[in-house]
Order: C-alpha cells, then structure tokens, then sequence
C-alpha cells in the first residue's frame, strides 16, 4: 500500500534526495526482524531496540555524531531542519519504502543528536485483532461524549484509538475529524469521511484546530492529546454539546484520570468541571501492556471506567472519588467495565502471562495474590468470570501467597497475537 504521507528524504524541489545512512537501514530492519516497538539511536552507543519492553542492543557499532547528523539530513526537509535548529524539538511521521511506517522524534541530549522511532503499522488493526476488551465496540458507538485513552507511553494508546476509529469508519456514516502531532495511523474514507489534521503541517496547535473544528461539521472528533486547559475545556464542551470526542491522557488508571482532568483547572472551577465531567465522559479505557510468557511478545491489560448514574454521582461528590475502584470492579456483568486486575487474572488464567508479570503489572498485588490462592471474602465476586482455569503457583495450597512468591508460569503460550504494539 502506497504511504501518502510518506516524508521523502529531501524538501520538494531540493536537488537531490539524500540517501539513507547505512546503519539506519540495517536498523529499521533488525527492529521488524525482532517483532520490536522502538528503535532508539544516541551518540556513544550501538542501536537499541525495545522487544517486549525489554532494550535490546544491536551488534552494530557505536554511533558517532556524524551518523546522527546524516539521520536527521535524510528524515527532514530543510525547512523542517531549520525549525529544528532553532526549537530543538522534532516531532514527525516517516514512511521508508519497502519497510514500514514510524513515528519520529529527534531531539538533543548533552550537545548530540538523539532518535526516538517507534513502529506504525500500515494497516489498522480491529479492536478484536488487538484482543481488546469487546465492549470498547459500544463504546466507540456511542452517539455521544467524552471518551478518553489513557497510560504510560508506549501503553497502546494511539493503537486503540486507531481500532476505535475504524470502528465507527465501518458500522457509521459520520464526518470523522481528527487533530494529531503526528499524523500516526492512516485511515481510508469507509462507511464514513475520515480529515485527519497535523499539528504544524495542516492547523497550528490542538487549541487553535479545535477553536474550529465545529464549524467543519464533524460527528466524531479525536484529539491527539489533551495538555493543556483550553484544549480540554474545548474537547468537554463539544462531547457536551452534541459531539463525540476521542482523546488521550498520561495517566496510570481511571481515577487518576479523572483527577488529572480537574488540576488542568484552578480550584474555584473544580466544582463547575465536576459537573461538565460527569455529564460529557462516555468511559475511561486505561492501558498497560504485559509481556507474555514467551517473552516475546505483550497483551494489553485494561481497566474501563463507563459512566454510569452511580460513577457520575462519584464524580460530582468529592468525598466518594474513592468509591471509583469498587464500582468498576462490581461493574462488570451489568456494564462492561473491570479493573487491571480483573483484565491481568482473565491473561494468566489463559495462560498467556506468568504469576510474576501479573503481579508485577496489577494494582494490588496482596490481594491479588489471595485470589490465585482462592482466599477471599465470602461477599467478593469481583474475580467471578476471570478465573476460568487459573493455575495456582507452586505452593499456594500451603500457604497464603504474597507479592513476593516465587512465581509459577501461568500456561502454554497462545499463538495468534497481533503485530505491535500488542505484539505478534
């Protein structure tokens, strides 16, 4: 498939495109070759990639700034190098022919050059292929408000929200606008019409795209990501409004979601966005990937927060935020929702993640423990439905696990996992 946005290794009408450094080429390779997420490139040492969340070093020798030089030579046009000299900052997609899709970002780091890479597939993958909970379908149904991805970097964060769009591409006749920095996934014109913006290239900033974007009659809105006050305030008033909006936060879990969304504000509105918050936020889908046992590969784990008439009440009254938690794990038969800990034991109980990874990657490890070993209150359900098969570590049934247990593999691997950054 033909990558339009595919950046050329020279500026338009430049004498003669550059070509790519040699180490660069074997690097990208390598990366694909090893199923991994990111390439990593600094002075002083070999190319780095990231298999797994684990770094791995390429046998390649070190780098000198003079390889880093070329890199950014050959992956900006002039104009692009000029903004760079004077910002430092580089952010950008790149399309290398015959081997994939990246995102880019150069920077500087003690007076050399620095690349960060991560892999962008080419075609977006559905919300089943990326084995994510099915209820993210209705979510992204919804006719209406806030919806909001969050995690660490390289949690699957852009990846879901790509599954989502092409969702609401192929079941909706919609007017989809999207604001990104940088244009990351491509999506072609399904069921619905699909604008997708770029920071820099096509608006000035999320804020200034968004001060418009109603006037373009959209239906569904994505914004790349929520960082300052204006651009949330604006993305709240448009899910409040009529609209459905997609957006992202670095945040850990769904309260903390909802807690970040308030500081953006001074505390004499914090009552007033409680409000707005509780009538536009659809649901919270926080993410965090989990190696699988093969040790090659990762499955996303979790939590989704749906805005329920009690979860609103909790986000009106100040006092009751810390009741979220108990909600969303009661949720989940009547609602769709679950914790990260529900979503870890659902992955090791199929086998696919060890003891070890589960407790390392959950909330509670304690009482995470106590469930594998089935200690548990005689009123809590909230493991019912996750548990199918679990297989306890090697000495459970003596005594009480803890977090600090040898841990015991949960199952054969499973074949079949999508390609990064849920890993293949």
């Amino acid at each position: 498939m033909t990558d339009p946005h595919a950046v050329p290794p020279a500026a338009a009408g430049a004498p003669a495109p550059k070509p790519a450094p040699p180490f660069f080429q074997g690097s990208i390779k390598a990366m694909i070759e090893r199923q991994g997420s990111d390439l990593l490139l600094k002075v002083g040492r070999a190319p780095t990639v990231r298999v797994a969340g684990e770094l791995q070093s390429l046998e390649m020798p070190p780098l000198s700034p003079q390889d880093l030089k070329a890199l950014a030579e050959y992956t900006m046009p002039a104009r692009q190098l000029k903004e760079f000299a004077e910002t430092k900052e580089a952010d950008f997609a790149l399309g290398v022919p015959g081997i994939g899709r990246f995102r880019v970002n150069c920077y500087w780091q003690r007076g050399t050059l620095a690349f960060a890479f991560r892999v962008i597939p080419y075609e977006v993958k559905t919300i089943q292929e990326l084995r994510l909970p099915k209820v993210l379908e209705t979510i992204a149904m919804r006719p209406r408000g806030l919806v909001l991805v969050t995690g660490i970097t390289g949690s699957g964060k852009s990846t879901a929200l790509a599954a989502m769009i092409n969702h609401i591409n192929l079941n909706r006749r919609v007017n989809i606008i999207t604001v990104e920095d940088p244009i990351e996934f491509l999506h072609r014109d399904q069921n619905s019409i699909i604008n997708q913006r770029e920071v820099g290239a096509d608006t000035l900033s999320f804020h200034n795209a968004l001060r418009h974007v109603l006037r373009q009659n959209p239906d569904v809105i994505l914004v790349g990501e929520i960082r300052d006050m204006e651009t949330l305030d604006t993305a709240l008033k448009a899910a409040d409004t009529g609209h459905l909006v997609f957006s992202t936060l670095h945040t850990t879990d769904c309260t903390q979601t909802i807690n970040r969304a308030l500081s953006f504000y001074p505390p004499h509105q914090h009552e007033e966005i409680r409000y707005l918050l509780s009538t536009a936020l659809q649901a919270v889908v926080s993410l965090r990937l989990v190696p699988r046992s093969d040790g090659i590969t990762r499955v996303p784990a979790a939590e989704i927060l749906i805005n329920t008439a009690a979860v609103r009440d909790n986000i009106r009254d100040v006092k009751s935020q810390l009741n979220i938690p108990d909600l969303i794990k009661e949720g989940t038969v009547q609602y769709g929702m679950q914790s990260f800990d529900q979503s870890l034991m659902q992955w090791y109980s199929s086998g696919e993640i060890s003891y070890e990874s589960a407790l390392f990657y959950c909330s509670n490890p304690n009482e995470f423990a106590l469930n594998i070993s089935g200690v548990q209150g005689s009123s809590d359900r909230t493991f019912e439905g996750f548990q199918k098969g679990a297989k306890q570590p090697a000495g459970a049934a003596r005594q009480k696990p803890s977090a600090g247990d040898p841990p015991a593999k949960g199952g054969p691997a499973v074949p079949g996992i999508s390609r990064d950054p849920f890993g293949t």
